[in-house]
């Protein structure tokens, strides 16, 4: 099948996105062979592409959406993509921002654990704020096998000084939350950077895709698939 052939797919392949709805229907020969044209052509290298820079899912709907000529709903859902790009961007941020303070040992360690208020006073917030931070996941303090209340040790400590920066730089909990779990999983500034480096050009492939995508989907949108023209 030179369609297959022409993507490095599978004829089984190109059967499943015409079962699934992401490609027009094929047309059928006198003798029962199904028969792919340019709209099938154009379909399945925006579909692709869209998966590249979406996931399977979201194009999946893009391509259901313009085969029924619903442009609002396929846009609307490229719109929610680009809005998650803005959000890992936006969080990849305060990583680095956190990973610069960390850097330059802005943020002094406690000697020793800190009871919620003595930490809520250090930072200028009620301990309900800590309590918050906890509930987001930001925070992760021990408990007194005792009292069962919360001590904050020093990796606790720096945690809390860094959330309240981000905070006072207008960032979310969620965002914050994202920080704090990656300062934690790096275990260090240096592995920290590292990491940063390649989630920044896993988001630049990931806005390349975008661009990818959206001629595919362009070019196919201009075949007018909803009406059924540009079959052959």
């Amino acid at each position: 099948m030179d369609l297959a052939r022409r993507h490095g797919l599978s004829a089984q392949a190109i059967r499943n996105y015409e079962r699934d709805g992401v490609i027009p229907p094929a047309e059928r020969t006198s003798t029962g062979y199904r028969a792919y044209g340019e709209a099938h052509m154009a379909a399945v290298g925006a579909f692709l592409a869209l998966a590249l820079a979406y996931g399977h899912g979201p194009a999946a709907v893009i391509m259901r959406a313009v085969l029924a000529g619903d442009l609002e709903t396929a846009f609307a859902t490229i719109d929610a993509g680009h809005a998650r790009l803005i959000r890992d961007r936006e969080t990849l941020t305060a990583v680095e921002a956190a990973t610069d303070v960390l850097k330059k040992g802005d943020a002094p360690r406690a000697a020793r654990p800190l009871p919620v208020g003595a930490l809520a006073h250090r930072l200028g917030v009620t301990p309900a704020t800590l309590r918050k931070w906890e509930q987001a996941g930001i925070l992760v303090p021990a408990r007194d096998r005792v009292s069962h209340q919360r001590l904050y040790s020093a990796d606790d400590v720096r945690d809390a000084d860094l959330a309240h920066l981000l905070r006072r730089g207008g960032y979310g909990l969620p965002h914050i939350a994202t920080v704090l779990d990656q300062v934690r999983t790096a275990g260090s500034p240096e592995a920290l950077a590292v990491s940063l480096t390649d989630w920044r050009a896993r988001l630049i492939g990931r806005g390349q895709a975008m661009l990818t995508a959206a001629a595919r989907l362009s070019d196919f949108v201009a075949l007018d698939p909803s009406s059924g023209r540009g079959r052959t």
